[in-house]
């Protein structure tokens, strides 16, 4: 079995075995978890999350300054969670949406509650993941973990797990979702996105296939956010280029920079629900265009290495790693040994 399939089993053992009965209701605060998982660990969130050769220097780095990345970033015995867990269980097993916030506190807001009570959805966010945190250490590993616990606490079903996030916290919705569309099949943007393949590094192909067509985006911005409503018209566009069109968007009228409203959040996590049917033949041409241009993008590299143009054929690499990311690799990582070694 490999890594993919074992932890999808864990989880579906993990949902299996949920002790729903002995599980609290209603909002919990101060939640102490205990469970890590190996997808939260520092190698598969560098793998799913990083560009390779920017993962192959975070370990040079490290390596050289003697210091050991730890396996497991956080220590959940010095985590607090808060929950909002609906009374009434759907037959079928709970939806769960994973929030990253932008502030602090690990906090439940109110006026969302019945909205999640008619949804069936748990609600989890962590404390200390706000946008003055790290990402990669804290705000990607917590919020994976708090989805591991959520899933362990309570009959979650697996098709119904989703991340989303307010503000900053949305942008690390968006890149956790596209890290991990093995675990989340959609993300909810609420005034904040970013464009992948750019500010975003893609995953390795398998990834970013099934995010292509297992997953489902929707923005939710304010019509007077103008900030975001740009911001939104670059992501929206940049997942086009990638192949991406389960996607719907949907505005808040009279809303500047504010968290959404039960109404708007209902009509969010309604369409979050609702995919649509993809164009095979559509996505097919578009997966083939990229696989295009990125041999294209390699093949100058390998030409410029060749007539001994070493700095710019590590400048090209660059701009190729930044743009396909994981798509690039193993080339992308061979090619980086190879003009480590032509250097010298």
């Amino acid at each position: 079995m490999n890594r993919r399939a074992c932890w999808l089993a864990c989880l579906a053992w993990l949902a299996a075995a949920a002790w729903v009965g002995d599980a609290p209701t209603g909002v919990i605060n101060d939640v102490v978890f205990s469970q890590y998982a190996d997808y939260a660990n520092s190698t598969e969130l560098a793998r799913r999350l990083v560009s390779p050769l920017n993962a192959q220097r975070l370990q040079q780095r490290a390596a050289a300054s003697g210091v050991a990345i730890a396996e497991q970033p956080v220590d959940l015995a010095h985590e607090r969670f808060a929950l909002y867990v609906p009374a009434l269980a759907p037959p079928e097993g709970y939806a769960l949406l994973v929030f990253v916030p932008p502030w602090n506190e690990a906090k439940i807001p109110a006026s969302w509650t019945s909205v999640f009570d008619r949804h069936g959805m748990i609600l989890v966010t962590a404390a200390g993941i706000g946008n003055d945190a790290n990402v990669l250490d804290r705000r990607d590993p917590l919020a994976l973990l708090a989805a591991t616990n959520a899933m362990s606490r309570y009959r979650v079903n697996p098709q119904r797990v989703y991340v989303g996030g307010f503000s900053g916290g949305s942008r690390v919705a968006l890149r956790l979702a596209l890290g991990y569309p093995d675990l989340f099949r959609g993300v909810l943007l609420d005034a904040g996105s970013d464009a992948i393949g750019q500010t975003i590094p893609l995953p390795p192909s398998s990834l970013l296939e099934k995010f292509q067509t297992g997953s489902r985006i929707v923005y939710l911005t304010g019509q007077q956010d103008a900030a975001r409503q740009d911001m939104e018209r670059q992501s929206r566009q940049s997942l086009h280029d990638w192949c991406i069109t389960n996607i719907d968007t949907l505005s808040m009228a009279g809303i500047g920079h504010d968290l959404a409203e039960p109404a708007a959040l209902d009509r969010a996590l309604t369409s979050l629900e609702t995919p649509h049917a993809l164009d095979a033949a559509k996505l097919d041409a578009c997966r083939a265009r990229i696989t295009s241009e990125l041999n294209a993008d390699i093949d100058k590299v390998h030409a410029t290495l060749e007539a001994g143009r070493i700095d710019d054929a590590k400048k090209q690499l660059d701009v190729v790693d930044h743009r396909y990311g994981g798509l690039a690799a193993p080339r992308s990582v061979e090619l980086a040994a190879r003009l480590q070694r032509a250097a010298h």
